[in-house]
């Protein structure tokens, strides 16, 4: 009897959806197609310059050079407690915090740390793509709730409790959403914390998106709306979108102190301490002004607004206006099953690949984040290169018969 070369619990992974069509686009591209993509959730602009320059002398200081505590930079934890409370009215000590290699090991740790085999978490759907495999490699079931374009792809306190089961151990909350960009006001963040708390429910709080809203919608944490979850919220946050330091890798979670213990002793044996030079750029980002994602917004909301409008005056497609992040999450139901192109694309997989080989234009389908139907495409890009995928987009999907 032969066993398997690769283990079943990590052959059972999904390939993460988004990063496959970013790097489909970008080979594409490099062999000098004019391929334009809207798949990775990846900000167009560089890093600071403050920022750079923190890591630049971080990295000439042969202290940053040796092993570091695993948990994180006593300095930067302390700034990002501090940095929490300012921005989300949360308090925290530095000890609450972990700092992680990016914020997709932050949701593995957590994840991790929480779940034993057979707890459920409730999953709002659409989600991210990592969530579901963090969940299950963690041993966990993954509990869709579905909220379509119909709710704004909110979902709400009835549907959550028609999800709940006995197994039932965490909340999974998500505002600004990725992928749809939907934020829930203040008053549904709080009944659906209330909710939790009065079911004895963790809610894992994903807050990478806090400083990208827009129209005059406040971010909203749910850890500082409803202190009924007390010792039972772990937040999830990290650098890469506010400060465009994708490539960075600095995230964290910050949660209560047994908890962040544990998950700092999985990360001692997983990875041991995030690079020194990026933290310190962290910590420069961090403590530092919020001028710069400022100007970013600027930016995002202008191409927030041109690529609605332009989704939205295709036939077929139905495209809710985004309050948060930078994705449109459009439904394309209508234009499934119809030809396009010399081709009748039954799923919005089918559909997505098809819009990349006839005009050139990556996208991330529906089925990366929860049901088929529907495609996301990221705003966080040129104007030109914007302007021109969604120009081929319309012009291919208006023939659509």
């Amino acid at each position: 009897m032969t066993s398997a070369r690769v283990s079943q619990r990590i052959g059972s992974i999904a390939e993460s959806a988004t990063l496959a069509v970013d790097a489909k686009a970008k080979a594409l591209k490099a062999a000098g197609r004019p391929v334009i993509g809207f798949g990775a959730g990846e900000p167009d602009f560089p890093t600071p310059g403050y920022i750079v320059e923190a890591a630049i002398e971080a990295a000439r200081q042969p202290r940053f050079h040796r092993y570091s505590p695993a948990g994180g930079l006593p300095e930067l934890k302390q700034a990002i407690a501090e940095k929490t409370l300012r921005d989300s009215g949360y308090e925290a000590a530095a000890s609450q915090v972990l700092v992680t290699n990016g914020g997709k090991q932050a949701v593995y740790n957590t994840f991790a740390t929480l779940l034993d085999p057979g707890d459920e978490v409730l999953l709002p759907t659409p989600y991210w793509t990592t969530y579901p495999e963090a969940i299950r490699l963690a041993g966990g079931v993954p509990v869709e709730v579905f909220a379509g374009p119909e709710q704004g792809y909110l979902v709400t306190v009835d549907q959550l409790e028609a999800a709940l089961t006995e197994r039932t151990k965490i909340l999974l909350f998500v505002s600004p959403s990725n992928p749809t960009g939907a934020v829930y006001l203040p008053e549904q963040v709080k009944e659906i914390g209330e909710w939790a708390a009065s079911k004895g429910l963790w809610v894992v709080t994903d807050e990478i998106y806090e400083h990208l809203t827009y129209d005059g919608v406040p971010f909203t944490s749910i850890a500082t709306a409803v202190p009924a979850l007390g010792d039972r919220v772990v937040i999830l946050n990290g650098v890469a979108k506010t400060y465009a330091m994708t490539g960075w890798r600095v995230g964290w979670m910050i949660g209560p102190g047994d908890v962040i213990k544990a998950a700092t002793n999985l990360q001692s044996h997983a990875t041991s301490n995030v690079s020194n030079v990026s933290q310190m750029a962290a910590l420069a980002a961090v403590a530092g002004p919020l001028d710069a994602v400022e100007e970013m917004k600027v930016a995002f909301d202008r191409r927030r607004k041109a690529m609605v409008a332009g989704l939205s005056a295709i036939p077929g497609v139905n495209c809710p206006t985004p309050h948060g992040a930078f994705y449109a999450y459009a439904d394309v139901r209508r234009l499934l099953g119809k030809e396009i192109g010399g081709v009748r694309p039954a799923t919005s997989a089918e559909l997505a690949a098809l819009i990349l080989d006839k005009v050139e234009v990556a996208i991330v389908p529906g089925e990366a984040f929860g049901p088929s139907g529907y495609v996301r495409l990221s705003y966080a890009l040129g104007d030109d290169d914007l302007a021109e995928g969604v120009s081929r987009i319309q012009e291919f999907l208006g023939a659509a018969r």
